[in-house]
């Protein structure tokens, strides 16, 4: 028992610290993951005992460099530069007019839900759907006469829907890649469990918009601009490998970008060069989090936490349980969703593994959860972001945030009732 908690103890130095200077500072953006991950690190190496110190720092290193790390790395690269230049050329504004001119009269909530459900799956990121939506449905809010915290938490909502199904989103890549799955068969597993959730809320709002009146003035829709758009959603849903999507998808930005005008050869090369950099943190993060794992399992710290979690455990249901029990947890302590995955995604794998979960259901429950709690938490990034665009206080959000509320009970129940039972 000693020997597991010391074992398992950088994990924990990790949450602490993050955990307890973020509460002292009274923001959970102040003090910067990678810090928390470097702390933790440093830890883990000279708690782990028998072996010289540089034996314990090439252990570091090998975890932080596996083939499995250098693959996300690489889909994380080509995930930014794609983002990044597509944002630069058009694309986002030109998707959220396209999805608001289809919207029908009196079906504003309705509509705006799935805008955002539409464009997070597109985009692959909640932080962008709410960034773009938010403004928009703030306006509409005044323009109505409705809730303005009720309009945002609709975007907020529906955004969570994209974050954990699409192709390129951090989470879905996460998932997959720690489970050992394809991104397709994942999507498939997924939407048989948070469907049912969307469409739950996608009635609740239509009766709730029954009298709410469309906007009049909605921009012309630029359509060239939505297909890369649209390109990478339908060629990552026939299976294509994700590595091959975003560069079709990089490549179309590219080449739309300049027929349209939107920028020059040198801008196309500085929005994918600003789209890498902007995955930098999260490039930092994934490699000190395998090298810190690493010595955490060379040190019987996972075997230990498997046992801590499995020893009433004696079915898959429970199984089940215990990995979506785990990923909320962190995600409560960390405030990141892709970072909960990262963290708990080699013990989800093992715990699968050993009570025979499909691993294409251990990463839609990683997903889901991790998604859930993500969107609950008044101190998250996209919460934050979407309360600074409106001016309210992220509590006055939480209220009427159905999607997440609906997502996390679905998602229970799926479990509870071996849903779906072709991969239960």
């Amino acid at each position: 028992m000693k020997k597991g908690l010391i074992a398992l103890s950088p994990l924990m130095v990790f949450i602490a610290f993050y955990l307890v200077t973020s509460i002292i500072a009274g923001d959970f953006y102040k003090i910067p993951i990678t810090v928390a991950f470097m702390v933790s690190s440093i830890y883990a190496i000279i708690i782990s005992s028998g072996k010289p110190l540089i034996k314990r720092i090439n252990t570091y290193s090998r975890g932080a460099a596996t083939e499995q790390m250098m693959l996300m790395i690489w889909i994380f690269v080509l995930a930014g530069a794609f983002a990044h230049s597509a944002k630069m050329m058009g694309s986002i504004d030109a998707t959220v007019n396209l999805t608001l001119s289809l919207l029908p009269p009196q079906m504003i909530f309705a509509g705006l839900f799935l805008a955002a459900c539409f464009i997070s799956l597109s985009i692959g990121t909640s932080v962008g759907t709410i960034a773009a939506l938010t403004p928009i449905a703030a306006g509409i809010a005044s323009e109505t006469g409705t809730d303005v915290a009720l309009m945002t938490a609709i975007i907020v909502g529906g955004s969570f829907f994209g974050d954990n199904l699409s192709f390129i989103s951090d989470t879905t890549i996460m998932a997959t890649q720690t489970q050992g799955c394809r991104l397709s068969d994942k999507f498939r597993v997924n939407a048989f469990i948070v469907t049912p959730a969307a469409l739950i809320i996608l009635i609740i709002y239509i009766f709730m918009g029954q009298s709410i009146h469309a906007p009049q003035h909605i921009p012309s829709v630029e359509w060239l601009k939505v297909v890369p758009y649209l390109v990478v959603l339908i060629t990552a849903i026939f299976g294509m490998n994700v590595m091959a999507v975003l560069t079709l998808g990089i490549l179309l930005t590219g080449i739309i970008g300049l027929i349209t005008g939107s920028f020059d050869i040198y801008g196309w090369f500085g929005a994918m060069g600003d789209g890498i950099l902007s995955m930098g943190e999260l490039i930092i993060v994934t490699m000190m989090a395998g090298g810190m794992l690493e010595l955490i399992r060379q040190q019987g710290g996972i075997d230990f936490i498997i046992r801590l979690l499995t020893r009433r455990v004696n079915s898959k249901r429970g199984a089940e349980l215990s990995i979506a029990t785990l990923v909320s947890l962190v995600d409560l302590c960390t405030a990141n969703n892709t970072i909960a995955i990262l963290t708990v995604g080699g013990i989800a794998k093992q715990i699968g593994d050993r009570y025979g979960v499909d691993n294409k259901k251990c990463a839609s429950i990683l997903d889901t959860f991790s998604c859930m709690v993500q969107g609950l938490i008044p101190y998250g990034a996209q919460m934050l972001i979407a309360a600074g665009l409106t001016s309210l206080n992220p509590i006055a959000i939480l209220p009427y945030l159905y999607y997440p509320y609906a997502l996390g009970i679905v998602a229970l129940l799926c479990i509870l009732f071996r849903f779906p039972r072709r991969y239960s």
